[in-house]
């Protein structure tokens, strides 16, 4: 397993944990990497992601529900919410990874981890997700147009 899978896996888990006990990072990030020792590029990885998203839950939540048609976050499976909000984080706050890397990593940890429509699931709604953010921050042109001919 490459390293940044593996540590998209442990950030999950950190999310995971962090979600069911209503916990802030820092004590379930003391605790995991008591119980784990991976190498330390796996660990600063994880770390960042994990720290990461938690840092922007709140936005990220929002805009998951925002693309999550008929569904209440709240509802949704905390495997499949947790993946939902790590890849968002990727996508919206990692410009050193491709949006297509950051949509199928997720896509992978919901066929590891999730149910059996997880997948589908989590590329659906991150795909919605990647297309408002891209053209929300779509670059306007730096010369200014032309006006039309009379």
């Amino acid at each position: 397993m490459r390293n940044r899978t593996k540590s998209r896996e442990y950030a999950l888990q950190i999310l995971y944990q962090a979600d069911i006990r209503h916990s802030e990072a820092g004590p379930i990030l003391e605790e995991f990497w008591a119980m784990h020792q991976p190498t330390p590029d796996i660990k600063t990885f994880a770390t960042e992601l994990a720290e990461g998203t938690i840092a922007h839950l709140k936005d990220i939540d929002q805009l998951i529900t925002a693309h999550a048609n008929n569904w209440d976050l709240k509802r949704m499976a905390v495997v499949d919410r947790n993946i939902l909000r790590l890849g968002t984080f990727e996508l919206l706050h990692r410009n050193d990874v491709p949006p297509a890397v950051c949509i199928n990593e997720a896509i992978e940890l919901a066929k590891r981890f999730g149910a059996a429509e997880s997948a589908k699931f989590i590329n659906g709604i991150l795909d919605a997700i990647y297309k408002a953010h891209a053209r929300s921050t779509a670059t306007t042109p730096s010369v200014p147009p032309r006006p039309l001919p009379r």
